[in-house]
């Protein structure tokens, strides 16, 4: 069977603390409370995707530990395509320690654990090769040229989202721009852009900058501003839908889903771009990356 989307990157395993306070150096903390969930910012919209009802599919690597188990677990519940999941017999599965005080500040450290060991030889090309979109996001290390590698040998007519995020953006263009030739759907914030570019001169110098590496699609995330999205022929800001904002978690992600769903569809870049809306504005409604994402029987309401 042919899927529609396979995810490519890091399956984090989120453990949030809430704590009395940060504790500085030389100083301690208490702990409140403890949440677990699954995480990653390529797999979150993977589920999006799923939940919409796409067939998908990841391809990333987990440790034999318990933390393994649960993500992988997580990513059948959602009816997310497991066969691209590598399973490492040594190391250790991705982890991220949140710690969150009274007041909502935070603190977060990674592990990434076997997440920064991928290899190409690793990956079955075939599987990869079997999707009409692949969905690149980043790793802290290593396996960046894994999806270089990759991203040379898939056919030209897979379309390729990418959704830099800071780690990748604060490499800058030279280090990127392997993967950013062969992008056809740049997602990105404009903290990121900024970062990416080194630049802050303004939104068309920006874009023409990156139309020239040959970007199909750009979208230029903005929270609850909405978003701009651009084809280097039109353009369109949008505006964000207005809810009840609880938590901001995975809404990016949850942007992404939406986007590519509408993308997939057939629908215009604007149309996609109100559904990349819509399904963000879903997701900040709950706690949590996944929780509040919506399965398509909701988007009868998302004009």
């Amino acid at each position: 069977m042919k899927l529609d989307v396979v995810g490519f990157g890091a399956l984090n395993l989120d453990r949030l603390f809430q704590v009395n306070r940060i504790a500085c150096k030389e100083e301690e903390g208490q702990i409140k409370n403890l949440h677990e969930s699954c995480g990653g910012s390529a797999a979150n919209t993977i589920i999006g995707l799923a939940r919409l009802g796409l067939d998908t599919g990841f391809i990333g690597k987990i440790a034999s530990d318990r933390e393994g188990e649960t993500l992988l677990d997580n990513l059948k519940n959602e009816d997310v395509d497991i066969q691209g999941i590598i399973k490492s017999s040594g190391g250790r599965s991705g982890t991220v320690h949140g710690y969150v005080d009274r007041k909502g500040e935070r603190a977060l450290y990674v592990d990434p654990g076997v997440n920064d060991s991928i290899t190409t030889p690793e990956i079955d090309l075939e599987y990869a090769s079997n999707t009409r979109l692949l969905h690149l996001t980043s790793f802290v290390g290593k396996s960046i040229e894994a999806q270089e590698e990759l991203l040379e040998n898939i056919p030209n007519q897979i379309t390729v989202s990418l959704d830099p995020g800071m780690i990748y953006a604060s490499k800058g263009l030279k280090v990127l721009q392997k993967i950013l030739q062969r992008t056809n759907i740049l997602l990105i914030n404009q903290n990121e852009l900024n970062l990416l570019l080194r630049s802050k001169k303004g939104h068309d110098p920006q874009i023409n900058t990156l139309l020239n590496y040959g970007i199909e699609i750009i979208v230029v995330k903005q929270g609850k501003k909405g978003c701009l999205v651009t084809d280097g022929i039109k353009t369109y800001l949008l505006d964000a839908f207005g809810v009840d904002c609880r938590d901001t978690t995975g809404a990016g992600d949850a942007f992404n889903s939406g986007f590519i769903y509408g993308f997939l569809e057939g629908k215009n870049i604007e149309e996609s771009a109100m559904l990349g809306n819509f399904v963000a504005s879903c997701c900040v409604q709950e706690l949590g990356a996944t929780t509040g994402l919506p399965s398509k029987s909701v988007l009868g309401s998302w004009k």
